[in-house]
């Protein structure tokens, strides 16, 4: 990959929403968590999307962003091998927080129970997109006044 058009790991670190497609094909928004070169896309073991990722692991994801009152438009895509891992709680806790704040007794209870100690987060599982082509595109433009 050349160099970005923009710092891609701050753009990945906010609470923006992702589109993973699947074999299908299928899209479908998510939450997700960056962290160590890798999309962690939190999923439950009965899914959809689990399912498969099971049988077809191969997976195109796109982050973006555009607000016409500013101009800003930018994205970020994605393409790899998805692979399913044990859910932990930390990495739950970490991308819970991001999109909820880190106060977790505001968190809506039905989030919550994914890391409050229950046996792997409610049956959940990692999704873990590693990309092997990651894109990121400014496509920016002067807003008019």
């Amino acid at each position: 990959m050349t160099s970005p058009p923009f710092d891609v790991d701050a753009f990945l670190s906010r609470p923006l929403t992702a589109r993973v497609a699947t074999n299908g094909p299928t899209v479908r928004p998510v939450w997700f968590l960056w962290e160590d070169g890798a999309f962690w896309i939190m999923t439950g073991q009965e899914t959809r999307l689990c399912h498969r990722v099971r049988s077809d692991p191969h997976l195109a994801l796109v982050v973006d962003e555009c607000d016409v009152t500013t101009g800003c438009v930018r994205q970020v895509i994605a393409h790899g091998d998805g692979e399913l891992v044990p859910f932990d709680v930390p990495r739950g806790r970490r991308k819970l927080a991001r999109y909820l704040g880190p106060d977790e007794s505001r968190w809506d209870p039905r989030l919550a129970e994914y890391v409050d100690g229950r046996p792997q987060g409610r049956g959940s599982v990692w999704v873990r997109l590693e990309p092997t082509m990651l894109r990121a595109r400014d496509l920016s433009y002067a807003a008019a006044l």
